[in-house]
């Protein structure tokens, strides 16, 4: 009998247990750390989301965890995906409209209060989000709301593979910089990368 690969491996896992993630709110832990465990086989860094059910179907999310390194997981990942009436798989966390608040170890940002400025070198893009805030000492906790945010307002794949620098800033060093506020960056990031595609 033929050895299935990795991926052929979790989709079996998944088609079993297909009724159970479908409702994974009755016993969310434990069908997430299932589910955790069994995206690991395949690779430590991919991580998943789940839509909400409308019209019957759910969204499945593989996403790659925003480690670049990991994209080719997911794409084989999705790839391998059987058929799956009740299920939308798609690669990478997508882009939401709108943004939506998070929290994070107690503190709340809302979208509308972060601020960016776009920088471009005529090559590639680079991105400064600024915070109320923000310290050099606290910036392990606004990094990873930047890069939340950033994947809800640009979708991983371009934050990932359209993005040069990324950096985090506090808003009191703004200085002469031009910045926008958050929910504005989808538009923005488009037409910036409009322009560079038609340099190139």
């Amino acid at each position: 009998m033929q050895q299935l690969t990795k991926p052929q491996a979790f989709w079996a896992w998944f088609q079993t247990n297909e009724e159970r993630l479908f409702q994974f709110e009755r016993d969310q832990d434990n069908m997430f750390e299932e589910l955790a465990h069994a995206l690991a086989e395949v690779s430590p860094e991919l991580t998943f989301e789940f839509g909400p059910v409308d019209q019957g179907k759910r969204e499945f999310i593989i996403s790659a965890g925003g480690v670049k390194n990991a994209f080719p997981f997911v794409e084989t990942l999705a790839g391998a995906a059987p058929t799956l009436p009740r299920w939308i798989v798609l690669k990478y966390r997508q882009r939401r409209d709108p943004i939506m608040e998070m929290s994070i170890n107690g503190t709340t940002v809302k979208p509308e209060d972060v601020e960016v400025a776009l920088m471009s070198n005529g090559r590639e893009l680079g991105i400064r989000l600024y915070f109320d805030g923000y310290t050099k000492d606290t910036h392990q906790l606004w990094g990873m709301f930047g890069y939340l945010f950033l994947d809800q307002a640009l979708g991983e794949f371009d934050v990932e593979t359209k993005l040069g620098m990324i950096d985090f800033a506090s808003t009191t060093a703004k200085g002469n910089a031009v910045t926008y506020p958050l929910p504005k960056l989808p538009e923005l990031f488009d037409m910036h990368v409009a322009k560079l595609t038609r340099v190139h």
